[in-house]
């Protein structure tokens, strides 16, 4: 599973931070790594240098290999809790994603291919 990784101008995107949103990414979305081909983290500050709540913005879309992407935002005081947040939101709409894929007796739907 390959991340993207892109800020804007108000947000310094160092070493450190891209780190992190690896590793949360990775942790977070780990049991769908064999269906995602690639997650892009897009992370924004909304009010730039005035103070404000909730003013930092992740989104995250996720690429499964055979369907279309899954997109996610959220919106936090801080970047971490707005990674955090993304990856949570993005974990819950994967989960129901690829679960509609396979009906309650296990079998393949029309829509898709659960052994992707």
């Amino acid at each position: 599973m390959q991340v993207q990784f892109n800020t804007d101008n108000n947000i310094r995107g160092g070493e450190e931070l891209k780190r992190y949103v690896e590793s949360e990414v990775a942790a977070t979305l780990d049991r769908f790594a064999q269906q995602i081909t690639r997650v892009e983290v897009h992370l924004s500050d909304e009010n730039s240098h005035k103070p404000g709540e909730n003013d930092k913005r992740c989104l995250m879309e996720a690429r499964l290999k055979g369907l279309q992407p899954h997109t996610v935002t959220h919106y936090a005081a801080t970047l971490e809790q707005a990674i955090d947040g993304a990856a949570e939101k993005l974990e819950r709409v994967l989960d129901r994603a690829i679960g509609k894929l396979i009906d309650s007796k296990g079998r393949t739907s029309a829509s898709g291919d659960p052994g992707m």
